[in-house]
């Protein structure tokens, strides 16, 4: 009986030691309301995610999506524009609460930061000019045909992937910068999602997409390692908003190009 006193004793001791360690747990939600702000990083330039529209106010999919979720938590919406190498490494230095991006949870982004449920999908596709002779994406598997993607981007893993011969040519500052050289002939090809494809039919005007989906990706929002409680509210607040049609309107509506029209 002493024995088993002693060895209970023991038992409180070590318990109550390991509870005093034990460290406090984290609580981004709780900050955010606290601070009354969220702080969400967006692409410098990325239509039609986060662009800056002809009134000189940044709007986009991923932008808007965020406003209705400040609106929801009742606090201030605080946008941290970044290069799209910069997102990740934003919300790692805890400079910002969430990235609102068309990024695609990979696992090696996954070991990094937690994801969202997916808030949408997006079709990648290969586009090239007018005058090409490709009909399809499996065509440009060839040595010589340079294809133009976003640097850092699951569109250069791709092409990686099912283009091995041919080469890729990476390019900063979202997926613009890739329609251009395209236009101008720079490239013979260029991978994006197929939203951003139908964007660039319209803006350019000498460019087709080749026949075929390369992948259909999930697109999520991306939150702290040990953001837990915020990012069960994401999924929450996804689950609501695709219930009551909110979110799919919002997709549908930027998907399009009758955005165009508004910014």
């Amino acid at each position: 009986m002493l024995k088993i006193k002693r060895w209970l004793g023991v038992a409180g001791v070590a318990l109550a030691a390991a509870t005093v360690a034990l460290p406090a747990q984290a609580d981004e939600l709780g900050d955010i309301l606290k601070r009354g702000e969220l702080r969400v990083a967006v692409q410098t330039s990325g239509p039609l995610m986060s662009f800056m529209d002809k009134t000189g106010k940044r709007t986009g999919l991923a932008v808007e999506v965020a406003k209705r979720m400040a609106d929801d938590l009742g606090v201030k919406l605080v946008l941290q524009d970044y290069e799209w190498k910069g997102l990740i490494p934003a919300l790692l230095s805890g400079k910002a609460d969430m990235v609102a991006a068309d990024m695609t949870p990979t696992p090696q982004r996954a070991a990094q930061v937690l994801f969202s449920t997916p808030m949408f999908y997006a079709d990648t596709v290969a586009v090239v000019p007018k005058d090409s002779p490709y009909k399809s994406y499996e065509e440009l598997n060839k040595d010589g045909v340079t294809v133009g993607v976003l640097g850092a981007s699951t569109y250069a893993e791709v092409g990686k992937k099912m283009l091995p011969k041919a080469t890729m040519k990476e390019f900063s500052g979202g997926s613009a910068p890739v329609g251009q050289a395209l236009s101008s002939g720079r490239l013979d090809a260029g991978i994006m999602s197929l939203s951003t494809a139908n964007q660039f039919l319209v803006d350019f005007g000498n460019l087709r997409v080749l026949d075929g989906i390369m992948v259909r990706e999930p697109l999520a929002f991306a939150v702290g390692p040990n953001a837990f409680r915020l990012k069960f509210w994401l999924d929450n607040w996804q689950t609501l908003k695709t219930a009551d049609n909110t979110l799919p309107e919002q997709v549908k509506y930027w998907y399009s190009t009758d955005w165009k029209k508004d910014h």
